[in-house]
C-alpha cells in the first residue's frame, strides 16, 4: 500500500461527463484534499470506436466550472505522465507477455461471428455464453490449437486478443472500504479480453497497470465496477503487485427520482432538469443537452446537491462549503445503497445558496439580464429590488420574473383578483389614495404608507380594501413585494401614472 493518498478520476471521452461521474470525481477530490493527498485525472481513451470528439475538454472545463482541481493529468502534466491511455500504448505490451510467459494468459483468434454463433447455440439451449474454463477448450485460441498453429496464424497476420486465464474454483477476496470483504468464486468470472488486435489494451489491463505505475493509494468508483475488481484483484496477483494494489470503495448509483434504476439522460428530458454539468452539443448527432451551469445552478450548489447523493455527513447539517465538505469527508459515511436523485431538492439547494448571496453580489448577475431587455437603472436601485424579492427566485433569472413590475408597468389585470377585489366604490378610493400619493411633500416608503394608512383609519375601511386594488394598478395581479417599497422605487410620477391607468381600464 502506497503511504501517500494519490487517487485518480479516469472517464472515457465518448460522450459528455454525467453528474454520477461528477459525484465520482467530487469523492475522489474531496478524500485526496483530505488526507493531502493528490487527485489524478486520466482520460482512457483505449476504445477508439466510442471516442468522441470534444468529450476530453468538456470533462476538463466540468471539474474546472465545479472547482474540483486536479494536480496531475493532461495538459497541466505531472511526474506520471502521459495522462491519456492512447499516449501511453507502448507501455502495455510487456505486460501483456508477461501474463502470456507466466500462462496467465492466452491468444484467441475467434472472429465476432463464431462468437456470435456459440452465443446463438447456448441461447438454443436456454444457457448463456461464458468464455471461461468451461469452454475455452472449445474455441480457436492457444490453448485448444497447436503450438504450430498458432505460429502460422500470427505469421500470417491473423486477427487476434489476448484474454486472461482465470483459474477455475478459486475463492477471490475483493476488500471494499464501503462495502468490506466480498468473496467470489472465479467460475463466476469470465476470460476477458485484455488487449485487442488493434494493439491497444482493454479498459481492465489499462487501469491496472496505469493505477500500478502512477501509484495510486484508493480506487473511488461506481458500483458498475463492482463485478469486474476480482478480475482486478486477480491481475494485481499476476502482475506481482498484490502488496501495493490500492484499496477498493465503490460508491453507490445514482438513481431516478422514482428510485428505480440509474439516472439518465432520458429522465432529464422528461421531468425537465439537466444530467450534464454543462451544456452538451453534438453536432454529429444533433444533440443539444442543457447543462446545470446553463440552467442557473451555481457551482457550489451543485457540489452540495451531488455529494449528498450517496454520502451522508452523520448530522443534520446540508449546506455545506467546499472546505468543509473537505473537512467532513469520509468514505466510511458512504452510504451502500443507491441514492434517489430529487429536481426539488436540488432547487432548494441553488435556492439556498441564492439567499446566502449579498445583495449587491445577484445585482451584478442581474444588471446582465435586465441589459439584455434595454433596461438601464442604477445599481442602487438594483441592489434594493433584488433585496425585495430574492426570497422568492431559486435561479437568478427568477429575478426578472419575480421584479418585472418595477420596471414594465401592467398591460392587463388579474380576471380573479378584478372579480373578488375589484368593488363598486373602489375607483373612489383608490381615486382618495392617487390624490393623496400626488401631494406627498416626501415620497418614501414609510413617509406614503403613513399617509395611506391615516386614509384608512380616518375613513375605518378594511386593509385590504385598499391595498388589494392598489397593487393590482401597479403590479397587474395580488403578488410583488411589499407595495410601498415598490411605489418608492418605481417613483411618484410612475405610481400616479399606473393608478390613473388602472382606473381607466379596470372594470367590475
Amino acid at each position: 500500500m502506497n503511504s501517500e493518498v494519490r487517487v485518480r478520476f479516469a472517464p472515457s471521452p465518448t460522450g459528455p461527463l454525467h453528474i454520477g461521474g461528477v459525484r465520482t470525481a467530487l469523492y475522489n477530490y474531496l478524500f485526496a484534499r483530505k488526507h493531502n493527498g493528490k487527485f489524478i485525472l486520466r482520460i482512457e481513451d483505449t476504445d477508439q470506436a466510442r471516442f468522441v470528439e470534444g468529450a476530453e475538454d468538456y470533462v476538463r472545463n466540468s471539474l474546472k466550472w465545479l472547482g474540483l482541481d486536479y494536480d496531475e493529468g493532461p495538459v497541466k502534466g505531472g511526474d506520471f505522465g502521459p495522462y491519456k491511455q492512447s499516449e501511453r500504448k507502448d507501455i502495455y505490451k510487456k505486460y501483456v507477455d508477461k501474463l502470456l510467459d507466466e500462462d496467465n494468459a492466452y491468444i484467441a483468434f475467434d472472429t465476432q461471428e463464431e462468437l456470435n454463433s456459440k452465443r446463438a447455440e447456448f441461447e438454443a439451449k436456454k444457457s448463456t455464453f461464458k468464455y471461461d474454463a468451461a469452454t475455452r477448450m472449445q474455441m480457436k485460441n492457444s490453448l485448444s490449437l497447436r503450438r504450430n498453429e498458432v505460429k502460422e496464424k500470427m505469421e500470417a497476420g491473423e486477427p487476434y486478443v489476448v484474454r486472461i486465464k482465470i483459474p477455475e474454483n478459486k475463492e477471490i477476496k475483493v476488500e471494499d472500504v464501503i462495502r468490506g470483504e466480498i468473496l467470489i468464486n472465479s467460475n463466476e468470472v469470465d476470460d476477458k479480453v485484455l488487449f485487442k488486435s488493434d494493439g491497444l489494451p482493454t479498459y481492465h489491463l489499462a487501469n491496472i497497470v496505469d493505477d500500478h505505475l502512477m501509484k495510486i493509494s484508493h480506487v473511488i468508483r461506481g458500483e458498475e465496477w463492482l463485478p469486474s475488481t476480482p478480475l482486478h484483484v486477480l491481475l494485481y496477483d499476476f502482475l506481482g503487485w498484490k502488496d501495493s494494489m490500492p484499496k477498493f470503495a465503490h460508491i453507490p448509483l445514482t438513481l431516478k427520482p422514482t428510485g428505480k434504476g440509474k439516472l439518465s439522460k432520458r429522465d432529464g428530458d422528461k421531468g425537465g432538469f439537466p444530467v450534464f454539468p454543462l451544456e452538451w452539443n453534438n453536432p454529429e448527432k444533433n444533440e443539444i443537452f442543457k447543462g446545470y451551469r446553463e440552467s442557473g445552478y451555481f457551482p457550489e450548489a451543485v457540489v452540495n446537491i451531488l455529494v449528498l447523493l450517496g454520502w451522508n455527513p452523520g448530522t443534520e447539517q446540508e449546506i455545506f462549503s467546499l472546505d468543509e465538505l473537505i473537512d467532513a469527508f469520509s468514505l466510511n459515511n458512504i452510504n451502500k445503497s443507491g441514492a434517489r436523485f430529487d429536481p426539488d431538492k436540488a432547487k432548494w439547494f441553488n435556492h439556498s445558496y441564492l439567499q446566502k448571496k449579498s445583495n449587491e453580489e445577484l445585482a451584478d448577475l442581474f444588471i446582465p439580464i435586465l441589459k439584455e431587455k434595454n433596461i438601464t437603472l442604477e445599481k442602487e436601485k438594483v441592489i434594493k429590488i433584488v433585496s425585495l424579492i430574492k426570497e422568492r427566485a431559486d435561479f437568478v433569472v427568477d429575478l426578472w420574473e419575480q421584479s418585472s413590475y418595477f420596471f414594465v408597468a401592467p398591460e392587463d389585470y388579474d380576471k380573479k383578483v378584478v372579480k373578488k377585489k375589484w368593488k363598486e366604490d373602489t375607483p373612489e378610493i383608490v381615486s382618495d389614495i392617487k390624490d393623496i400619493l400626488q401631494s406627498a411633500s416626501e415620497f418614501t416608503s414609510t413617509a406614503i404608507e403613513n399617509e395611506v394608512k391615516k386614509y384608512i383609519e380616518k375613513n375605518e375601511l378594511g386593509f385590504g380594501k385598499v391595498m388589494n386594488p392598489l397593487r393590482l394598478c401597479l403590479v397587474g395581479s395580488n403578488q410583488g413585494a411589499h407595495l410601498f417599497d415598490i411605489m418608492e422605487i418605481i417613483g411618484k410620477e410612475e405610481t400616479i401614472s399606473r393608478i390613473e391607468r388602472g382606473l381607466k381600464t379596470i372594470k367590475k
